[in-house]
């Protein structure tokens, strides 16, 4: 569903998935690797504070990933 919507809208999507190996299968572009299947976008486990880092840490790379150039499938890690 990303790379057709990439394809066909022009808009670029970001991945952010905890499992990398199944978005490089499906063909995903831009991929941000999560924290844990349980909880991909946060780390509960860290307190309030912690996980709303972690969230803003991982939306900062997305959006870096989102206005990123790329010529294939791209893993932004940092």
């Amino acid at each position: 569903m990303v790379r057709e919507i990439e394809k066909e809208a022009g808009i670029p999507v970001v991945q952010i998935a905890t499992i990398v190996p199944i978005m490089l299968t499906v063909g995903a572009n831009r991929i941000v690797p999560g924290v844990a299947i349980p909880h991909p976008v946060g780390d509960p486990e860290s307190g309030p504070e912690g996980d709303r880092k972690k969230r803003r840490e991982l939306l900062q790379r997305a959006f870096k990933a989102m206005s990123t150039e790329i010529k294939e499938q791209t893993i932004f890690k940092d």
